[in-house]
């Protein structure tokens, strides 16, 4: 992981940790809503409540920040996918896992578009961890899909295809919050929105996954 400056020079103290933190909570707001071409160092500590030189002491660049806060997010992004069981019921797995998925849209969506942003740039500063450990992590669980359908307790489908289609469309109520909300009316759009999208995804995926039939809850197989 990139390490602020004070962290390289010297053993932290809870008020550098505390310092540290508030610097990348502002550097998260400051990307998520610029991208990081359009946000500046200045802004970050304006939002702070620090002085520019001050905050240069824990992190030198506006990349040291950047790069901090995007391997904290590709790190805990990819936690719900470390927890799909290649040993548990694939309908119950893949159901879990597009609830996970719906959990850290709902409570981490600046995360999600710092990512995204990140990505639509051609992701220049992150390119070697998509490349390794996340495929890596793609790859193993790919596996367990493919396993699952020769096995008979799915339809067979090509496995990278259907972790992207879980991605699209449970990371599309962080991403593209604002228009989710407005075409679903205020009636519509409060927290219950993520039980409903909850809801029609499981059906969408497990049914579209099934055997023979649609899926009742049960064993798809």
């Amino acid at each position: 992981m990139a390490l602020p400056r004070a962290a390289r020079t010297q053993r932290r103290t809870r008020i550098q940790e505390e310092k540290e933190e508030l610097i990348l909570e502002a550097a998260l707001e400051v990307f998520a809503t610029n991208g990081f071409r359009g946000s500046t160092i200045d802004q970050i500590a304006e939002v702070a409540g620090m002085s520019k030189p001050n905050l240069l002491y824990y992190f030198r660049t506006k990349e040291a920040m950047h790069r901090a806060l995007i391997e904290r997010v590709l790190d805990s992004w990819l936690d719900p996918l470390r927890e799909f069981d290649a040993e548990g019921n694939p309908v119950t797995e893949i159901r879990s896992y597009i609830r996970r998925k719906l959990e850290m849209a709902r409570d981490f969506p600046r995360e999600s578009r710092l990512f995204a942003n990140e990505v639509l740039q051609g992701a220049p500063r992150i390119e070697d961890a998509l490349m390794g450990p996340l495929k890596a992590l793609v790859d193993e669980k790919a596996t367990v899909i493919r396993a699952w359908a020769k096995a008979g307790k799915i339809a067979k489908c090509d496995p990278y295809h259907l972790i992207f289609a879980i991605w699209a469309t449970t990371q599309h109520y962080a991403d593209f919050d604002v228009q989710v909300r407005a075409v679903l009316g205020k009636d519509r759009a409060g927290e219950g929105r993520f039980e409903d999208a909850a809801r029609f995804l499981e059906l969408l995926f497990v049914n579209g996954l099934a055997v023979s039939g649609p899926a009742t809850g049960g064993p798809a197989a």
